[in-house]
């Protein structure tokens, strides 16, 4: 019995089983197969002019997610691969380094993929890499990749990896290290994520959007920032990167495919998750990328870009005056880019404690508000430094200037829609359109008031020679 035992172990594969089916995806494989040939087929996936390196895909429930995945698996649908490389972040486990499993093969209920040992002893042998079946356990986002593996590329072998809190300069080795595999053999790389979690539809379509922009502009700064400072941009901010650098490395370009969210497919719009779907492939020579031109639309801001414009003020402000340091800042939203004069007002307790702008719009929007949130604090010269210990009690309003427009009759000025800039030789005043209204002025009062603010006499606007402008603003605040 003891020899019979022995010959067994000795020539039975080690696999993996599944966990999740029936709970991710159907555990019968009749169900299975017609859901992902189902999607598949509905898919209207473009035609991918050239080689493809890498795909990006959601890991939800397949009825939430599963049809934005089969655009991605489309595009590699029967192309000849040797190892598909999955890679997804940690979900239930704590890491601080990447993972591999030590073992044979992966169970589906389609059939079992065997894991590529050769690739898998070079990524073990870095340094940051650790090979363990515990952090395997319980994780859903690879194992829900691999019945559209088994379906789309029948013979290829697996290479599932997880990733931790890795730095940025390991992903960088990784990505170095898949790139020298791809020398040898072919391999695709797929990073398993999905994108932001628990907002309403509107705000999630919003963060998705600039999200799936940093994807395809490959743009892994802004990215890494999020991660440090824990945006919702993505659950698998690593494997993302990882593919970026990938791309990087083969020179190759990335499109998106497909964005839904759980809204779409649920009906239930209050709390949400964001999928995309995107292929990083080479483009073929000699033929251009095509950049598409939105139409030119009149400026304003979403509720999402306010929050974000709000959260660079409040994160500039706590940075400076507990460090003494700026910290580095990048614009989540292209809109944020623009040019455009702003305001920053500081209020304790609802009192006014600071307020500094510009006027003049030739710096990017999201880097006026990081600075003149310092300057309320720190250069109001009607007010004492404000300290660390007081943001608590601070809070921050933000005012976007619209561009200012000579005033030829003050008959035009409507108090609470415009604001006042009064100026005069070498004296100039500025009031912001929310002033009259937080005081109960009317038009007369405001143009004087402007004066004085201006160090004019208060009916100086009515002398010849006064340069007389107004302007909107886009006012919001933390409350």
């Amino acid at each position: 019995m003891a020899v019979s035992i022995c010959f067994a172990n000795a020539y039975s594969k080690e696999t993996k089983r599944s966990e999740f089916s029936n709970a991710f995806y159907p555990a019968n494989p009749k169900k299975l197969n017609k859901f992902i040939d189902d999607s598949l087929n509905a898919a209207n996936t473009p035609e991918i002019d050239g080689k493809i390196v890498g795909i990006l895909v959601p890991h939800a429930g397949y009825v939430y997610s599963g049809k934005v995945a089969a655009f991605a698996y489309k595009t590699v649908e029967n192309k000849n691969f040797d190892t598909v490389v999955i890679i997804s972040s940690a979900h239930q486990h704590y890491l601080d380094k990447a993972a591999v499993y030590p073992a044979d093969a992966f169970e589906t209920p389609l059939g079992n993929l065997e894991i590529d040992k050769e690739s898998l002893k070079a990524v073990e042998a870095l340094d940051f890499c650790v090979s363990g079946k515990e952090y395997f356990s319980s994780e859903h986002p690879i194992e829900v990749q691999l019945p559209f593996v088994i379906k789309t590329l029948k013979t290829a072998k697996i290479l599932p990896i997880i990733l931790g809190k890795v730095s940025l300069e390991n992903l960088k080795k990784l990505a170095d290290t898949l790139n020298g595999i791809s020398q040898k053999k072919q391999i695709l790389i797929i990073a398993s994520t999905d994108l932001s979690h628990f907002n309403s539809y509107d705000e999630a379509v919003t963060l998705d959007k600039a999200t799936t922009e940093l994807i395809k502009n490959k743009d892994i700064d802004h990215l890494w920032i999020s991660e440090e400072y824990e945006q919702n941009f993505a659950c698998g901010i690593y494997p993302i990167i990882t593919l970026l650098y990938y791309s990087n490395l083969k020179d190759a370009q990335i499109d998106i495919l497909k964005y839904a969210n759980s809204g779409d497919a649920t009906g239930d719009k209050s709390s949400v998750v964001g999928y995309a779907a995107a292929v990083s492939y080479i483009k073929k020579k000699n033929e251009p990328i095509k950049q598409e031109e939105g139409p030119m639309t009149e400026f304003k801001l979403n509720d999402a870009e306010k929050k974000e414009l709000l959260r660079i003020a409040r994160w500039t402000l706590e940075n400076y005056l507990k460090n003494g340091k700026i910290g580095k800042i990048t614009a989540l939203y292209p809109v944020l880019n623009e040019k455009r004069g702003a305001f920053v007002t500081l209020k304790k307790h609802g009192e006014l404690r600071g307020c500094i702008g510009r006027i003049v719009a030739d710096t990017p929007l999201y880097e006026v508000i990081s600075s003149v949130a310092i300057e309320s604090a720190t250069e109001d010269p009607r007010f004492s430094p404000v300290t660390y210990n007081e943001l608590k009690d601070i809070e921050i309003e933000i005012s976007v200037l619209t561009p200012f427009e000579k005033v030829n009759d003050i008959g035009e000025i409507e108090v609470g829609r415009d604001g006042l800039l009064i100026s005069k030789g070498f004296y100039s005043g500025l009031l912001l359109p929310q002033v009259p209204l937080e005081y109960g002025w009317n038009r007369e009062t405001f143009l004087e008031h402007t004066c004085l603010k201006a160090g004019l006499p208060k009916d100086a606007y009515k002398e010849k020679g006064i340069m007389l402008y107004k302007f909107s603003a886009i006012v919001f605040n933390e409350k």
